[in-house]
């Protein structure tokens, strides 16, 4: 399956990355896979296309939340987007991989010459799963700075965010703080050391 460039003069750009990222959206985003899922009024369901953020340590009782709530969302068809890169993160993809909904993976590298794993060829094969990339082809490794980047990519693009736990002082949380002053709807569970994340103004979530 060919990776096919999305320049911001073609219909297909998304208009989510003009409007949140402003001067910042990418000139070029390259996509594998079906490069409907972002446009597709079905994959998108309504608005309410999900992203997940997640630190990369995370209270016990929270990661079992995520690994409960990943699993309703797979149950329920949501879409979701994600560079899926931390542990929670991982965990999520894994189950939502057993699902047939649609599903957008955002990595923070180019994706061309990516080595994919056999569940992605599956979910490719299967017409319900899009690689997408803001980065050419000379970033062939992810740095602390292009994940940085790419978090503020899949942002712009959902609908909706979920975000399971948000270390104090950290990269989600100053993300969070973003999401939250674009105005874009931002859950989290209702811990108390999720409590940065409420003060922001995050909506208490345990079902979708």
């Amino acid at each position: 399956m060919q990776i096919e460039p999305i320049t911001r003069t073609s219909p297909n750009y998304p208009e989510q990355l003009k409007k949140y990222l402003k001067t910042d959206a990418p000139e070029t985003v390259w996509s594998r896979g079906n490069i409907n899922l972002l446009t597709s009024h079905d994959a998108r369901q309504n608005g309410e296309l999900w992203a997940i953020f997640c630190s990369n340590k995370c209270p016990g009782e929270t990661i079992l939340k995520a690994h409960d709530l990943a699993q309703r969302f797979r149950r329920l068809g949501k879409s979701t987007i994600g560079g899926f890169h931390t542990p929670v993160e991982k965990e999520c993809l894994r189950v939502l991989l057993r699902g047939t909904q649609p599903i957008i993976i955002c990595p923070a590298r180019s994706i061309e010459n990516m080595r994919l794993k056999p569940e992605w060829k599956r979910g490719l094969s299967d017409n319900r799963l899009q690689l997408l990339s803001m980065f050419g082809s000379q970033f062939r490794r992810s740095t602390v700075q292009l994940a940085t980047q790419r978090n503020e990519f899949v942002a712009a693009l959902a609908d909706r965010i979920l975000v399971p736990h948000a270390a104090e002082g950290s990269r989600t949380l100053e993300l969070a703080k973003m999401i939250s002053e674009w105005g874009k709807p931002l859950f989290t569970f209702d811990t108390k050391a999720n409590r940065p994340l409420l003060q922001l103004g995050a909506q208490r979530l345990e079902n979708p």
